[in-house]
């Protein structure tokens, strides 16, 4: 019994070596050309192939290199339901806010003109949806801070025409990121931001004076419509307020979630 298994044992272990030997050999077969280059071993399959000779898989040698193609040139006009290109994203904020009426409106930084949001391609009506080529219509959106109010226009495109315009207050769309980059701006200068710079030049060895490092994104604070608004909370969904997810470029998280920044009169607060 002894030498019966000593027997099997033998062939086991010789089985096993027979394997090892076959990986060994796929392992060799397969590495690249100048894999032995790093070991200065000259081993006859680290050599490279001579000129002209097949290259592995599928014997057709290597593949061309890649080219880079072009963007197709952008017309000035969409058809259908294609999106806005941007002669037609510039030709729709201007017919919404032609020149003259700029001056009318502000926008987060004071400056003359509303806050720009969004241009969207408009929805056809149910008659123009079978057309072959239906008007083109955008609507743009802006915020005035100067009145606290969110404007609507639509503009055809087609015809160069403004068809409706419409304003609301109280009403508080997502924020633009030039409204977060203004709403961290007057939180790092508050007193109210010492945990938000102390904790910046904990993670970085930096003091913290502009917006420019982080990463912050905006999120609409509505006030008593999501419970208590203590103190000069309580203008907030009139006013225009926003709190911050903030994060130091290409490091860690900062929690900013608990203050309050009110764009509107431009002052910050804490909840809680």
């Amino acid at each position: 019994m002894r030498h019966l298994m000593h027997r099997h044992l033998g062939k086991a272990v010789a089985g096993a070596a027979i394997a090892l030997t076959g990986t060994a050999a796929v392992v060799a077969i397969t590495l690249p050309s100048d894999a032995g280059a790093a070991g200065g071993t000259d081993h006859p399959r680290s050599r490279p192939a001579a000129a002209g000779a097949p290259g592995p898989g599928d014997g057709q040698g290597p593949p061309p290199p890649g080219v880079v193609e072009r963007t197709p040139a952008e017309g000035a006009r969409g058809r259908g339901r294609d999106p806005l290109t941007d002669d037609e994203l510039r030709r729709a904020r201007d017919l919404a806010l032609p020149r003259p009426l700029r001056g009318a409106a502000r926008n987060v930084t004071r400056k003359p003109g509303p806050e720009p949001l969004t241009t969207d391609l408009a929805e056809l009506t149910p008659a123009e949806t079978g057309l072959a080529d239906p008007p083109r219509r955008a609507t743009v959106t802006f915020y005035d801070y100067r009145s606290d109010s969110y404007l609507t226009k639509t503009v055809n495109l087609t015809t160069s025409t403004v068809e409706s315009t419409d304003a609301r207050h109280g009403v508080q769309p997502p924020p633009s990121r030039a409204e977060a980059v203004e709403a961290a701006r007057l939180l790092i200068a508050a007193p109210l931001g010492s945990g938000l710079r102390q904790d910046y030049r904990d993670a970085t060895g930096h003091d913290l004076t502009g917006p420019g490092p982080l990463s912050v994104t905006g999120f609409v604070y509505r006030g008593r419509a999501e419970g208590d608004a203590p103190g000069a909370l309580g203008d907030c969904g009139q006013h225009r307020c926003i709190r911050l997810f903030t994060k130091v470029r290409n490091g860690r998280w900062i929690d900013t979630r608990r203050f309050v920044i009110d764009l509107s009169a431009r002052t910050v607060a804490r909840l809680g």
